[in-house]
Parts: C-alpha cells; sequence; structure tokens
C-alpha cells in the first residue's frame, strides 16, 4: 500500500461533508440565492462537482505524463449553462459520491512514484497529483462553508425555515 494512502479518505469524506452541509434543506432552501448574482447551495454542488470532473481529468493526465497544461474552466458559465438551479440536489450529490469513489479506486492502485508525478497547471505552476487531490478537499471544504454562509443569509433574511447555526462537522466547530 503506498504511504500515500492516507490521502483518500479526506478526499472521499468531502461527500459526507457537502451532504452534511445541505441536510434538511428543501428543494425551495437549496435553491435560494442570496443575490442574483450568487450561487445557490444546489449550484455551488453543481460548482463541486463540475470541479471534481475536472479534477478527476486532471489526475490521469499527470498519470499519463501528458506534457498538455491541465485545463482550467469557467465555473459561472458552467453552472449557468446547465442549469444547475434546476437540478435536484440528491442527484448532483449522488454523481459527485460516484465521482469521489471512481476516482478513490484509481487512486488507491497507485505506487507513491505515482503520486509524486506533476504536470503544469493553467497558471503555469508546477503541480504535482498529491497537491491537486489536496486541493480539491480544501476546495470542497471552503465550499461547505459557502453553504453555510448561505444559509446563515437566508436566516438572517428570514426566508424559510433555515435555522442560522451552521451544520456541525466532524472535526469542525
Amino acid at each position: 500500500m503506498s504511504s500515500f494512502a492516507r490521502e483518500i479518505e479526506p478526499f472521499l469524506q468531502t461527500y459526507d461533508l457537502l451532504k452534511s452541509a445541505v441536510q434538511n434543506l428543501t428543494d425551495e432552501e437549496l435553491r435560494w440565492k442570496p443575490a442574483p448574482d450568487k450561487w445557490s447551495a444546489t449550484e455551488v454542488l453543481a460548482h463541486v462537482t463540475d470541479h471534481l470532473i475536472v479534477v478527476s481529468f486532471r489526475i490521469r493526465e499527470i498519470l499519463s505524463g501528458s506534457q498538455v497544461r491541465l485545463p482550467a474552466f469557467n465555473q459561472d458559465a458552467w453552472v449557468a449553462g446547465q442549469q444547475a438551479n434546476r437540478a435536484k440536489a440528491e442527484d448532483v450529490l449522488e454523481a459527485f459520491r460516484s465521482l469521489s469513489v471512481y476516482n478513490a479506486l484509481l487512486l488507491r492502485l497507485l505506487p507513491d512514484a505515482d503520486w509524486e508525478k506533476n504536470a503544469v497547471n493553467f497558471k503555469g505552476e508546477t503541480v504535482s497529483l498529491l497537491t491537486v487531490v489536496r486541493g480539491f478537499v480544501a476546495h470542497a471544504q471552503r465550499h461547505a462553508e459557502q453553504i453555510d454562509r448561505i444559509k446563515r443569509a437566508a436566516a438572517e433574511a428570514g426566508v424559510f425555515g433555515i435555522r442560522s447555526e451552521p451544520a456541525t462537522r466532524e472535526g469542525r466547530p
């Protein structure tokens, strides 16, 4: 087993983190936006799932030894173009879960040397596979916090039945 295997569990836990962030919200609450130019909780979930699709590609590009720059993506255009706010959050979460599990299956197979492989990202920076995986985990955590902020804004605005306290997550206040 790779000494990097410990990186896989936090990667998989991003699903539970996001699921917990939207737990007990109604479809209407999930689709509420704090402002027209801000994302709803459902749109945040769609974005993180889109990001996982891109990360899946980046992982495979790194492992292949490709010399092509790792892609960026236009997150706002992706969310708007797919009409993400019309999606069911549970469907988006299931897609996220499936992609997470599929990527974890691959990551578990990798020897240590593969975790140290690298490529050049869209900013021109050299990044390792380990950096990409850890970066995604941190990204998902930031978006779970964004969902908490959306819920607080909804509570402050008196929207629906949303409570103002953030969901408690393991290892987090």
